[in-house]
């Protein structure tokens, strides 16, 4: 079965646009718990533009589900990840002035870096999980450093799935297969939505996880959050 997290990135950033704890992080997370997310997803940047460290904090032992926190391995994220003690960690190559992920881990380049990370992880007994492209030897690189699972970067996917959505799939399954055999977990994400999500699962149905925060908020201003998650769990059935 492939597990829906909600990335609740977005929801941090309406509630800092005005101040005030409106709306409340923690009590959405408890809500799309309650309309049958299996996991919630935060990306805690060093400016805390959206999610902040003390929401990080508050998150943990409320959660009833899978709570994965990503982010850009330095010591200060470490040291974060390390006293949360998350069920997993994703680890992305995101610059702090990053607006947004769009690129995966050169694994070979950095595989001294990411061994060492993954091995502290693994003694804390967090999974981890790296942020890759379809790029077979940055997943082979992953496995090589230990990881648990891979992430791959999916905004190549939805970029090209309304021309051609076989083409746009293609690598992505070659990638999945070579992370299967490699023993490696999957997920997936980056702009994932319910209008691509479900032809990316049939294609992929193995996929251990899809964490979906912008498209699938958005969809909630139109929708609503209950109908919304209803519908993202509907396309991975």
């Amino acid at each position: 079965m492939t597990k829906l997290s909600v990335n609740i990135n977005k929801v941090a950033t309406l509630r800092n646009a005005r101040g005030g704890n409106n709306p409340n992080v923690l009590a959405v997370a408890l809500d799309c718990e309650s309309f049958g997310a299996q996991g919630i997803t935060v990306h805690p940047r060093p400016d805390e533009r959206h999610i902040r460290r003390s929401d990080v904090f508050a998150l943990k032992p409320a959660l009833r589900t899978e709570f994965n926190i990503e982010g850009y391995p330095d010591e200060r994220f470490r040291e974060l990840v390390l006293a949360v003690r998350p069920a997993q960690v994703t680890l992305v190559p995101d610059s702090p002035e990053q607006l947004t992920s769009n690129h995966g881990w050169d694994t070979v380049a950095h595989a001294a870096f990411l061994k060492t990370v993954v091995a502290e992880m693994r003694a804390a007994g967090i999974r981890t999980s790296i942020f890759v492209s379809t790029d077979i030897s940055m997943v082979e690189g992953a496995a090589a450093c230990g990881a648990d699972r891979v992430e791959l970067y999916t905004e190549p996917y939805a970029a090209g799935y309304a021309a051609d959505r076989e083409g746009a799939v293609a690598p992505f399954v070659e990638a999945a297969n070579v992370a299967k055999q490699l023993g490696l977990g999957l997920n997936a994400g980056h702009d994932l939505s319910l209008e691509n999500l479900a032809y990316l699962h049939e294609c992929i149905p193995w996929m251990d996880e899809v964490s979906i925060g912008h498209a699938l908020i958005c969809d909630a201003l139109y929708l609503g959050l209950q109908e919304t998650i209803r519908r993202y769990l509907a396309c991975l059935k």
